[in-house]
């Protein structure tokens, strides 16, 4: 019996034991936050999390990207960053060993080209992005995607200017071998703020792109963190903002496309999926609400699109949309301005 009655104290002391380890470990989180804002900004941009594992960004063709060349360009000293072009799947068999020269060239043709910028985590070779290149591609675009500096094989240290410059200088370079043809900006999640960030400073000095397109948007870096799943255990605890929400400021990441979209002049097409467990789809709304009325869109058609959350599309599945093609040809394809939701 007393044998019993001391293994079960011990049993609770040894319990006692974790959850004050666990205790002390939740209390220090925001502290130790607060105190390196270098943190915060490593969760947001996941740029070390490098999924799926062991790809050779070399090779697309690896990724059944069999119409796909991979050049690297130089935006600045000691940056360089990786770039995939997939042509219109209707050439596949043409591009058979051919070079980069060959691809450059192709942009020249009568083809759309849609510049995308992907989220955090991951690279260009992310499965769910590789799919959504094939969908494009064989709806007649030119997909043009790469990784920000200091993700994938891209060299450099990330940071918000320094992504919205390399989208500065691959839009540039497309724009260099495209002749007339149009030129589309499709960003998603975090490449939302990038692309807002970019096609602002495009229609600033007066060189807007013929449409952006983002998909699972935000209003602002600081509501989607506070919005965020990983967020859940700590949104109430007491000085939520200082420890968590403030650093990233201080960082110099604002990622703000709710201020942004009161500057862009061009048409905008808004996705987002119902049961987005990631960025919440209010969130995306409130953008839209933001975005309809602003007199920078006085002359451009803005559009919002939701999908069901039957649909189970959720954070980046919406390339899976049997209706994406028609949204796309219907948007991408008129001209005069107008309101849809």
């Amino acid at each position: 019996m007393f044998d019993e009655i001391r293994r079960r104290k011990g049993l609770w002391f040894r319990l006692r034991k974790v959850l004050l380890c666990i205790l002390g470990l939740y209390i220090a989180i925001p502290f130790l936050v607060r105190l390196c804002p270098a943190i915060q900004a490593k969760l947001i941009f996941l740029n070390f999390v490098r999924v799926p594992f062991f790809i050779d960004l070399k090779k697309p063709q690896e990724q059944g990207l069999n119409h796909t060349c991979n050049y690297y360009l130089q935006p600045e000293e000691d940056v360089t960053i990786g770039v995939w072009h997939t042509i219109p799947a209707a050439w596949w068999k043409n591009a058979q060993g051919k070079d980069q020269m060959w691809y450059e060239d192709a942009l020249a043709s009568s083809h759309p080209i849609i510049l995308y910028l992907h989220g955090n985590a991951g690279t260009r070779g992310g499965d769910h992005r590789v799919e959504l290149y094939k969908v494009l591609s064989s709806l007649g675009y030119h997909v043009v995607t790469f990784d920000y500096r200091g993700w994938g094989d891209s060299v450099g240290t990330p940071s918000e200017r320094g992504m919205t410059y390399d989208a500065l200088h691959v839009f540039d370079w497309i724009k260099a071998r495209s002749g007339d043809n149009p030129v589309y900006i499709w960003g998603h999640s975090l490449g939302t703020g990038v692309a807002t960030n970019l096609v602002r400073r495009l229609c600033e000095r007066e060189t807007p792109p013929d449409a952006l397109i983002l998909e699972s948007p935000f209003t602002n870096i600081r509501e989607e963190a506070k919005s965020h799943p990983f967020s859940v255990v700590y949104r109430y605890f007491p000085g939520f903002d200082w420890f968590f929400l403030d650093p990233i400021t201080s960082s110099g990441i604002k990622f703000a496309n709710d201020e942004n979209v009161k500057h862009i002049s061009c048409p905008l097409l808004i996705l987002h999926a119902e049961d987005d467990p990631v960025v919440p789809f209010q969130l995306g709304r409130k953008l839209y609400n933001i975005a309809a009325p602003s007199r920078s869109f006085r002359d451009f058609k803005v559009q919002f699109v939701p999908f069901h959350s039957d649909l189970g599309y959720r954070h980046k599945y919406i390339y899976k949309s049997p209706e994406l093609p028609r949204i796309l040809r219907e948007f991408l394809g008129k001209s005069e301005p107008e309101r849809q939701h």
